[in-house]
């Protein structure tokens, strides 16, 4: 990981789970950015404690309240974020929040697949959008006109889960909500790497594996991959991501992931 070098990092999703993770380890790293903003619904809550307590011994990290689902709360993150960076720009937005249902095919309804595809779709369209001016300051002040996680990145969280061509896993997981919604970021991402190259930002589809989280545990399996293993192969892959990755599809271990 000694390729990453972030002045600023923002994980949503941080009060548990792969987002606490990602935290903990940017903190942990040799020269940890000078700023970690980690968002979640309720910092002060029960389930956001473990991220308290990183906060009162880190002063670099800032916990910000934010439901990616309220176009409202996300300009006022991104408002606060701008007002600590004073100028210097975002490096780094880790689109990691995300929910899931189990329901099978039949009993999918209109109401689930609109909180699911709001939550894991559109909610980084929109985080993307409002973050784009930091993005674009990050960008225009870092050397040289490569594109790296270093420079200026966008990194959203989707899933194999997502992939139409290898439906991993359908058996034991149908989650039709979740899979199309996470296909339907793969696009995104496609989209944005596209739209935002010529500001010097890459973007990136990122597989976390099948992780043990509340989301990967949902349905009833262990899954065989820690948190910790994950979000260190992810880091691994985002130190070693140039030009010619943005807007592609890969896994923890950075093996490509078919679409």
């Amino acid at each position: 990981m000694a390729g990453l070098r972030v002045r600023s990092v923002l994980v949503t999703g941080a009060n548990r789970g792969i987002g606490l993770g990602f935290v903990q380890q940017f903190l942990g790293l040799p020269n940890p950015p000078e700023w970690v903003f980690a968002t979640c619904r309720d910092p002060k809550g029960q389930r956001a404690q473990e991220l308290q307590n990183l906060a009162s011994k880190h002063p670099n990290l800032v916990i910000i309240p934010l439901e990616i689902t309220d176009p409202t709360s996300i300009k006022a993150a991104a408002a606060k974020v701008g007002e600590k960076l004073r100028g210097s720009g975002l490096n780094l937005l880790i689109n990691n929040a995300g929910i899931t249902k189990q329901i099978p095919l039949d009993n999918e309804t209109l109401e689930t697949m609109t909180q699911i595809y709001t939550t894991n779709t559109i909610g980084p369209l929109l985080l993307s959008q409002a973050f784009l001016p930091l993005l674009k300051k990050a960008a225009q002040g870092s050397p040289g006109s490569a594109l790296s996680c270093s420079k200026a990145a966008i990194v959203n969280i989707s899933s194999t889960g997502g992939s139409i061509t290898s439906l991993y896993a359908w058996e034991l997981m149908p989650v039709v909500s979740y899979r199309c919604s996470k296909a339907a970021l793969n696009m995104l991402t496609k989209c944005q790497s596209l739209g935002y190259r010529e500001h010097g930002i890459l973007c990136l589809a990122l597989h976390p594996g099948w992780v043990q989280t509340d989301l990967g545990s949902s349905a009833g399996h262990t899954p065989p991959v820690t948190a910790e293993d994950s979000v260190r192969g992810m880091l691994k892959v985002l130190s070693s991501l140039s030009e010619k990755d943005t807007g592609t599809f890969l896994d923890w271990e950075g093996k490509v992931v078919p679409w």
